[in-house]
């Protein structure tokens, strides 16, 4: 039933699905309990800290939206702290990731059992965590059916649940008190800055998506643009709902009611409105806990993967395409938080992890810009680099320091434990090679073996752009690439490459030169400036070579043009005379890339220059 190597996960998921998780991860306490414990200490100034917690939440989500376009593989936040900063930080990273996102779909679980209490006030605390076990265990068991149904649960959930908010708003607004705007307690800024901080972590389920984006469909627009419009959305319906919510309650209603959208829901269509928004809260709460059971067994997915974790967390059930025991182990975690521990303390902890997790990305997407890695090609990029990560991770550390130095302390153990895992289980297994090295090589000088990160991303990139390989990329992978770091004559140069090309062909290397010149004295092969293409018809059935040269010094093909430093060498029979076509045409479209020029010359490796041809954008004929 379930086959170990079958690790790939189906993309399954569409951009309706990438909103409806993004916004379903949102809307939850944030908007349904936390407004009351905010206007106690803030009054009616809540409104302005939830667009500040909006705005300072920017920073991670274009950092994310970045990283996840380069790199859309299950795992998010943990995949691109490992890529970046090695295998320790990925550890830690992931365990973050994981504790804090499963803590915080447990709680929203329990929410659930605490709104039940607007239908029946006579529930007790056990029923409570029943309700939640009971709803707990329905959606691990929707999650190992499929991601699709997940999906469409998710995005019919979120859509009545936008539907009731604008309802709310629309018959809200037209019985506001004006009075009731009036700030009657003493604010300063640091005051502010805290209370959105607290309100900050209601817009932390935004980036879970990332940690699926190896199940989404054209990962590259679907994620960036699905996260950004939820936050968009999610935004405006926060700023709204709390304007409304102020407006229609007095302040000591407001100050002491953990259900405060209920409460004025009942001001505005009596009985009828609050339990209508009680079922609101309970679907946002049923979508939080949908989408974090989704998203958080991916973590355990991408650590098993790397040998961070057991290699059975990785394992895909061959009937239903999703991670069983990955899915398994997080809804049991979740349960036992709902059953049986105090969780107070612990969401300050979560909290605390999830602003150090959206430190260390803005520090990932960084990491991997200056490592001028060449196969790192996000397709969207993040805005004022790089004051904008710089400004994030500074606010950051600074609503870090605001929590509390308990919560702090608490963090630092579960590091420690996190490292020690890493130092003990898995030390000495992953021999990736970080960003973080790329950086330490440009700035030494120092050679270190092995590519695997630059490999990796090739197999990223090839599987995001559903790069097919045809004959052409094969013959690419199978050439030889020469890296000239002299300057030639174009006769020496020649007599380079019909060595090369003479013994791969195993063809008359004399003859072969006098081919090449004869057809450069009849007609120049340089296409424009800095490139040219040789290309020669030989005698033989079933005869065709490639082969590629970086001349950094330069060529002289014609006295009167700039010298050539990119050079494609093309030999074949005459029987081969349509492939022969059809390569130069790849050979043109993948020139044509406004960047070549700069990549070619930048390019540190010959496999690199490998990839630079290997990964371009051009029809590819597939048979």
């Amino acid at each position: 039933m379930i086959n170990g190597k079958n690790k790939r996960l189906l993309r399954q998921l569409s951009g309706v699905g990438v909103f409806s998780i993004s916004t379903g991860a949102m809307i939850s306490s944030g908007l349904f309990i936390l407004p009351g414990l905010v206007y106690a200490k803030v009054g009616s100034a809540v409104i302005l800290a939830y667009i500040i917690a909006g705005i300072l939440v920017l920073p991670a989500l274009f950092a994310k939206a970045e990283l996840t376009t380069a790199m859309p593989k299950a795992g998010g936040s943990y995949f691109f702290i490992e890529r970046s900063m090695g295998s320790a930080a990925g550890t830690i990273g992931g365990f973050s990731s994981w504790f804090s996102l499963s803590l915080k779909s447990a709680f929203a679980l329990v929410g659930i059992g605490a709104f039940a209490t607007l239908i029946n006030p006579n529930i007790s605390e056990l029923e409570i965590k029943l309700i939640a076990s009971g709803f707990c265990i329905i959606f691990i068991i929707i999650n190992l059916i499929s991601v699709k149904l997940t999906s469409k649960i998710q995005i019919f959930i979120v859509m009545v649940l936008i539907s009731l908010i604008i309802l709310y708003i629309f018959r809200g607004s037209m019985i506001l008190d004006v009075n009731r705007y009036r700030q009657t307690v003493p604010l300063n800024l640091h005051k502010l800055i805290a209370a959105a901080g607290i309100v900050f972590i209601s817009f932390g389920g935004l980036t879970k998506i990332t940690s699926v984006a190896e199940e989404v469909e054209n990962p590259s627009k679907n994620i960036p643009y699905g996260m950004i419009i939820a936050f968009c959305v999610v935004l405006l319906l926060y700023g709204l709902t709390i304007f409304v919510t102020v407006g229609m309650l007095d302040k000591y209603e407001f100050a002491h009611s953990l259900t405060p959208i209920s409460t004025a829901g009942y001001k505005i269509m009596g009985t009828f409105g609050s339990v209508i928004m009680a079922f609101a809260a309970i679907l946002a709460f049923v979508s939080t806990a949908n989408a974090g059971i989704l998203s958080s067994s991916r973590f355990l997915v991408a650590m098993s993967r790397d040998q961070l974790l057991p290699d059975f967390f990785s394992r895909i059930n061959n009937r239903f395409k999703t991670p069983h025991f990955s899915i398994l182990c997080t809804g049991i975690f979740m349960l036992v938080f709902i059953l049986s521990l105090n969780i107070e303390n612990l969401v300050k902890v979560a909290s605390t992890m999830k602003i150090l997790l959206f430190m260390f990305v803005i520090m990932a997407s960084i990491i991997m810009r200056q490592s001028k890695i060449l196969n790192y090609k996000p397709v969207f990029v993040s805005p004022l680099y790089p004051w904008l990560p710089i400004t994030g991770i500074v606010c950051y550390g600074y609503l870090l320091f605001v929590m509390g130095i308990t919560s702090i302390l608490v963090t630092i153990g579960f590091i420690i434990i996190s490292y020690l895992w890493y130092k003990f289980f898995t030390h000495g297994k992953t021999m990736r090679k970080s960003a973080l090295i790329h950086i330490v090589e440009r700035a030494t000088a120092k050679e270190i073996a092995g590519d695997s990160l630059g490999g990796e991303l090739r197999e990223i990139l090839k599987e995001r752009d559903n790069i097919i390989e045809d004959r052409f990329d094969k013959l690419v992978k199978n050439c030889e690439i020469i890296d000239l770091n002299e300057e030639f004559s174009l006769n020496e140069f020649f007599s380079i490459i019909t060595k090369r090309l003479a013994e791969r062909l195993n063809i008359n290397k004399k003859k072969l030169l006098n081919s090449f010149i004869t057809r450069e004295k009849e007609s120049t092969t340089e296409i424009r400036p800095g490139l040219a293409i040789p290309h020669i018809i030989i005698e033989g059935e079933h005869k065709f070579e490639l082969l590629v040269a970086r001349c950094r010094a330069g060529v002289d093909f014609i006295e009167t043009s700039p010298p050539v430093y990119a050079v494609f060498v093309l030999v074949g029979s005459r029987d081969e005379r349509n492939f022969h076509l059809r390569a130069l045409s790849a050979i043109a479209q993948i020139v044509q890339d406004e960047n070549f020029d700069k990549n070619w010359l930048n390019a540190k490796s010959i496999e690199e220059l490998r990839d630079i041809i290997l990964l371009a954008k051009r029809h590819r004929e597939i048979r």
